[in-house]
């Protein structure tokens, strides 16, 4: 592998490793709370978080970059808050991966909430467990494979992006540049001798992904994996 595939490949396992963290943090009361409420906020909510879905990644990138800039109301408070200016940085990268990323998460966490048996919370319950002790020792236990969806899912799907990373990152070598442009970067100069080791790899990847996804819904029950 040359130096800038090499750099493209740690920068995009980098991106993805913490994208997919955040939002397993961040995802998983979301999830809890769109899967357990009643609130009139759930379905507008929810289709906030699948927005992304439908959306071009370019439309996304687009107003991301508008809102983040110098004269976004984001870029206003990240300049105010001594942050600097996002878009063209790593830190942009990542903002622009959670929200791109985040249905992949959220979606099967919120199927594998839902699907839980009421009866083990109840029995939690009635053994004067508190809702925390529910939630960590009965929760989360029951939704390992939706857990394990979601990590898989929002890792490929990371990895994969392109166009929002494009948009509001540029191609920065060693601070912007995935592979998915750099893989851009070869074809567009007709070097398809790296392009095709570049695809290559991104297409294996995506296989084995999958592969796991698929072995971790035999082995689940019920809900997103079980189904």
């Amino acid at each position: 592998m040359t130096p800038a595939t090499v750099a493209a490949l740690w920068l995009t396992f980098k991106l993805a490793a913490t994208t997919t963290l955040l939002l397993l943090l961040l995802g998983t009361p979301l999830a809890w709370w769109l899967a357990r409420t009643r609130s009139r906020w759930r379905a507008p909510l929810a289709a906030i978080v699948a927005l992304p879905l439908v959306l071009p990644p370019t439309v996304l990138g687009f107003y991301l970059l508008l809102a983040l800039g110098p004269h976004g109301p984001l870029g206003r408070l990240t300049e105010t808050l001594g942050l600097g200016l996002l878009p063209f940085s790593f830190a942009g990268l990542l903002f622009a991966s959670l929200l791109y990323s985040a249905p992949f998460v959220v979606q099967p966490l919120q199927a594998g909430f839902e699907a839980l048996d009421e009866a083990a919370l109840e029995a939690a319950a009635t053994l004067r467990a508190g809702p925390w002790d529910r939630f960590f020792h009965v929760v989360l236990p029951l939704s390992r494979p939706a857990l394990a969806a979601a990590s898989v899912m929002g890792f490929a799907h990371t990895v994969g992006e392109f166009g929002v990373v494009l948009m509001i990152g540029g191609n920065i070598a060693g601070e912007t540049r995935v592979l998915s442009v750099l893989l851009y970067d070869h074809v567009e100069a007709l070097e398809y001798g790296e392009a095709h080791r570049i695809a290559a790899g991104l297409l294996g990847f995506s296989f084995v992904s999958l592969w796991a996804l698929h072995a971790a819904r035999r082995r689940g029950k019920g809900g997103w994996l079980g189904q």
